[in-house]
């Protein structure tokens, strides 16, 4: 532990400082030797330190988003090479390098406390040691020895010996029971943050080797807070429990309002935003302006979510516009189908289908049809035999003959199988 305490001796001072300008203000409210005053010091301290990592966190996101813009192509690598893991990992490793993205920048939040929390670890053994260390001189180790957390003092460890606690003014079983409690909500925090992640705003249609490392992640950590919290310090408990509550609470709002495209959390968002537009008709937010305008530049791209929030917008009678805002929709706006492709037609209503009829209705339907027919027939074939027979009183007696010329003729064609009727008159040039 020396030689650790050495390596992060640099931020060893900074952190004690910050630490004792917080104590000075909660010891003015609760008293400076309570543990409330130590307590919150540390949360503060931990507060600062993730404000100050906020843009860190922000390229984490961007990291991330830029993973997803990859899983098309990663898609492709492992059809390509299903049987051959090795080579596999290779294309894989040689994509990130040449798209410039690092499967491993979740972890960048965590290594870049790393300093911070070895620096705190070496003021509370120093404390438990009654060591000076930093600014922290005797009348504040004093008062920090007697500050306790529900009967625990900062500096007792889960595994410390009965007279080591009662040197600290603490019975055993008060520490064991603080310590266990505090391990026990570290462990429960980091595996729910981890288990939201990948059930809730990862895309599960890819495979990578970056998710099989999340979910290895979701339970080795867990573990190795269980297994290495029994012999951290209360106040370093403290620490570490406050900033899994702050991770938790970020990353659901990052799940939340930025969820990964093609996830569950961003079904869920899109839901919501589809409920907001029905009823307002506008958008409402920077954030949901720039979510619109990303579906829209899309196009075919879109996955099932984004589609079914389109579609959606279209019966609202509601089209997303490149700007990010929407707009009423006319009778020919297009539906987009499945496929991303428009079809035709999508603002108009959807034609009515007709009352299905009973058996008795439908047989009465179609007597009444043919009854109707055969009238029409009837009557078609007796108007044809009154124009046969009636002819005109000013015709000839050579027309005549010539019309009973013709009716013979056309009689022997109907038995020749030649077609009924009067027959077209020939040109006078081919007489």
């Amino acid at each position: 532990m020396d030689t650790i305490a050495s390596l992060f001796s640099f931020i060893t001072t900074p952190v004690s400082w910050v630490i004792v300008q917080f104590h000075s203000l909660y010891g003015a409210i609760f008293g400076p030797d309570t543990g409330w005053a130590w307590g919150l010091s540390i949360v503060s301290l931990v507060i600062l330190i993730r404000i100050c990592l906020i843009p860190l966190f922000v390229k984490q996101i961007k990291a991330t988003r830029a993973m997803q813009t990859l899983q098309p192509e990663m898609k492709k690598i492992q059809e390509r090479y299903k049987s051959d893991k090795q080579r596999q990992s290779e294309e894989m490793m040689k994509l990130y390098k040449e798209s410039g993205t690092n499967p491993l920048s979740s972890c960048l939040p965590i290594l870049a406390q790393s300093p911070f929390f070895f620096a705190l670890y070496h003021v509370l053994s120093g404390i438990a040691s009654n060591d000076t260390i930093g600014v922290i001189d005797k009348p504040l180790l004093e008062s920090a020895q007697k500050a306790h957390i529900f009967g625990a003092p900062l500096a007792a460890k889960f595994m410390d010996s009965e007279e080591k606690v009662a040197a600290l003014h603490a019975s055993l079983t008060d520490v064991r029971v603080v310590t266990a409690i505090m391990i026990v909500l570290m462990s429960f925090s980091q595996f729910y943050t981890q288990r939201q992640l990948m059930t809730k705003n990862v895309d599960t249609t890819v495979k990578t080797p970056f998710m099989q490392q999340q979910k290895m992640l979701m339970y080795v950590f867990p573990i190795m807070f269980a297994v290495f919290g029994i012999n951290f310090p209360v106040g370093v408990l403290v620490y570490w429990l406050t900033t899994n509550v702050w991770t938790m609470g970020q990353q659901m709002f990052v799940i939340r309002r930025n969820p990964t495209p093609g996830s569950k959390a961003q079904a869920a968002f899109l839901e919501r935003l589809h409920k907001q537009l029905s009823h307002t008709k506008k958008v409402r937010g920077r954030g949901n302006a720039n979510v619109i305008k990303a579906i829209v530049a899309k196009g075919r791209d879109r996955n099932e979510f984004e589609r079914k929030f389109i579609n959606g917008l279209s019966k609202e009678g509601l089209v997303a516009q490149a700007d990010g805002s929407v707009a009423p929709s006319e009778s020919a706006v297009a539906t987009e189908t499945e496929d991303g492709t428009p079809a035709a037609g999508g603002g108009a209503p959807k034609r009515q289908q007709p009352k299905r009829q009973s058996k008795s209705q439908r047989q009465s339907a179609a007597a009444h049809s043919k009854a109707e027919s055969d009238t029409e027939t009837a009557s078609d074939a007796k108007t044809s035999l009154e124009k046969t027979q009636d002819e005109p009183e000013d015709a000839t007696p050579k027309d005549k003959a010539a019309g009973g010329k013709t009716g013979s003729g056309n009689a022997r064609q109907a038995k020749s199988g030649q077609r009924k009727g009067q027959q077209r008159p020939k040109h006078p040039s081919k007489k």
